[in-house]
């Protein structure tokens, strides 16, 4: 598609997210593969909320060259992240509007894009969108799962640290395999940690923690009024004694000050 078939069409150069397509129909993988995503977007979206710049998305076009417009080639990163722009909703994400490539991608692999995603696809970040950090894993075979990094023009392999953590340079943060449960399915996950290892949560598990919490502030609330109580009944049970104490001693004790 030439430039003057773009503008008979009322798309303008450079086109902006709104002229461009933004969904090509296809559905994710399998369900564990948008479970996965979510995961990991989620847990993302809850650390950028304490930062005043970033954004972290999934399955969204990702716009590098307007030769993607003419070839129709619409397809993004599984998950991806941007450090330094504004927070807020995106069609998708067109670079020369943002003034900038993503700063780290992950590709969820299965059977049928395994081979382009460690290939071509890797080519592409590496050569065309300069992405600094590159991941993949394989939700069914977490085995299988690798970080690079562009140095010199060319991704090298990030090593695990004696964790067996994959650190982000970028984000400062880490890639860990996590065995739990989420959304109901047991597995082995890919969540982001701390440099310590501790894990990002989720909204959901942010919400329980916060629940959690709650929950025993009014626990110790409620023993402490119980500890009030008691203390309270042994005063009466002691003045009761001493007013007994001396009623023997023929004292009324309202009368004494």
């Amino acid at each position: 598609m030439t430039p003057a078939e773009l503008e008979q069409l009322g798309i303008t150069l450079p086109p902006t997210q709104w002229q461009l397509p933004y969904d090509d129909g296809e559905p994710m993988e399998t369900q564990r593969h948008k479970m996965q995503m979510d995961l990991l977007i989620d847990a993302l979206e809850g650390w950028l909320q304490q930062r005043d710049d970033g954004y972290v998305s999934g399955n969204m076009f990702v716009y590098y060259s307007l030769a993607q417009v003419r070839n129709q080639d619409f397809k993004g990163p599984d998950v991806f992240v941007a450090l330094g722009v504004p927070q807020g909703e995106r069609l998708s994400w067109v670079c020369w509007e943002e003034g900038k490539t993503p700063d780290l991608v992950i590709e969820l692999l299965s059977p049928s894009t395994a081979a382009f995603d460690k290939g071509d696809k890797r080519q592409i970040y590496q050569e065309q969108l300069h992405v600094p950090e590159y991941f993949w894993f394989d939700p069914f075979q977490p085995e299988d799962w690798a970080g690079f990094q562009l140095q010199g023009g060319s991704y090298q392999p990030i090593q695990p640290n004696a964790d067996g953590l994959l650190v982000s340079s970028v984000l400062q943060l880490a890639l860990v395999r996590w065995s739990g449960l989420y959304r109901g399915v047991e597995t082995t996950w890919l969540r982001w940690a701390d440099l310590d290892g501790h894990l990002l949560p989720t909204a959901a598990e942010q919400a329980r923690q916060r629940a959690e919490q709650e929950q025993q502030r009014a626990e110790q609330e409620r023993q402490q009024a119980e500890q009030e109580r008691q203390r309270a009944e042994q005063e009466r049970q002691r003045a009761e004694r001493l007013a007994q104490r001396l009623r023997e001693l023929g004292v009324d004790p309202d009368q004494v000050q």
